[in-house]
C-alpha cells in the first residue's frame, strides 16, 4: 500500500523497527507469575535478592505453579500481562548475552519444554530466575511471525521506508529501543547469519542523510563543505551490543530497561 502511494506521489513514509518489536519480560518487568498469590505475597514483602532466594525453593516453585491467578484489577494498565505471557511461550525467547534478536524457533520456551518433556511454565519459571533473577526474555509482538527478520529487511529496503523507533522513551519499563541504531550496525551489517545482510554505507546513510532529509534538516547528514560537521567514527569490529538490564534511576525509583 505504501509503495503504491509513494509511486502516486503521496508523502507516505513507513517507520520500520530494525528488529522484532515487542517487550522484554522478567521478574523486574512483567512476567507470567505476577498474579499468583504466593508470588504476590513474597514480592510485596521482600527485596529482590531475598525474593529470588525464596523462588528458588522447590516447595515455593511447586506452590506457585499450582496456583490460580488473582483477578486483574479493573482499569489498571497491563494488570493482565501475566495471562498474555502464559499463552505466548511458543514465541518467548531468552534474550541471552550477547543478546540474540533473531533466535531460531527451537529456542522458544515452548519448544525447549517439549524437548525436555516439561510444562512450558515450568521452564519459563526457571528462565526468569537465571542471572540472579535479572534475566530478560524477548516477546516479539510484530515482525517475527516467520521466526526470522527477512520481513524487516524487506521493509527497511522499501524506497520510502524510514529507520525508526530508536528512542529510549515510551514504555521504558519493558521496552528498550534506544539500542536499535547500534543493532543496525552490529546485526545487519556484521553479524547476521540467517539471511542477507545490509551494506555498511547504506545503513549509515539511512540513519544520517536520509533521516535528516526527511525532516528537512538539509544542513547536515553528509560530509560536504558548508554542512554541519557531526561525525561518528565506527569501530565496527569492536562494536558490541551488551545484554539489557533493568535500572531504577528514574524519579521515585521508577524503572527503565537499559542497554549499553
Amino acid at each position: 500500500i505504501s509503495l503504491d502511494a509513494t509511486h502516486r506521489g503521496a508523502p507516505v513514509y513507513p517507520q520500520v523497527a530494525g528488529r522484532p518489536f515487542g517487550m522484554m519480560l522478567g521478574l523486574q518487568t512483567h512476567h507470567a507469575f505476577a498474579k499468583r498469590p504466593t508470588y504476590r505475597a513474597l514480592a510485596d514483602s521482600l527485596p529482590h535478592a531475598e525474593l529470588v532466594a525464596e523462588l528458588r525453593k522447590p516447595s515455593v516453585k511447586s506452590q506457585i505453579l499450582g496456583e490460580t491467578d488473582l483477578a486483574p484489577r479493573p482499569g489498571v494498565l497491563f494488570d493482565s500481562m501475566n495471562l498474555m505471557v502464559q499463552h505466548s511461550t511458543h514465541k518467548l525467547f531468552e534474550l541471552g548475552d550477547p543478546p540474540d534478536y533473531e533466535p531460531t524457533p527451537d529456542r522458544a520456551i515452548a519448544a525447549i519444554a517439549q524437548e525436555q518433556g516439561r510444562e512450558p511454565l515450568d521452564v519459563l519459571y526457571d528462565a526468569f530466575l537465571e542471572r540472579d533473577g535479572t534475566n530478560l526474555l524477548m516477546l516479539p509482538v510484530f515482525n517475527y511471525s516467520e521466526s526470522n527478520l527477512d520481513a524487516v529487511r524487506e521493509m527497511l529496503l522499501h524506497p520510502a521506508g524510514v529507520s525508526g523507533l530508536g528512542d529510549g522513551g515510551a514504555h521504558c519499563g519493558m521496552i528498550c529501543d534506544a539500542s536499535i541504531p547500534t543493532f543496525l550496525l552490529t546485526h545487519w551489517v556484521r553479524d547476521r547469519s540467517r539471511g542477507a545482510r545490509l551494506p555498511l554505507e547504506w545503513v549509515v546513510r539511512k540513519q544520517t542523510k536520509d533521516a535528516a532529509a526527511l525532516y528537512g534538516l538539509n544542513d547536515r547528514g553528509v560530509l560536504e563543505v558548508g554542512k554541519k560537521a557531526d561525525v561518528n567514527i565506527i569501530d565496527l569490529d569492536a562494536l558490541t551490543l551488551e545484554s539489557a538490564y533493568v535500572a531504577y534511576d528514574l524519579p521515585a525509583g521508577g524503572r527503565r530497561v537499559m542497554q549499553k
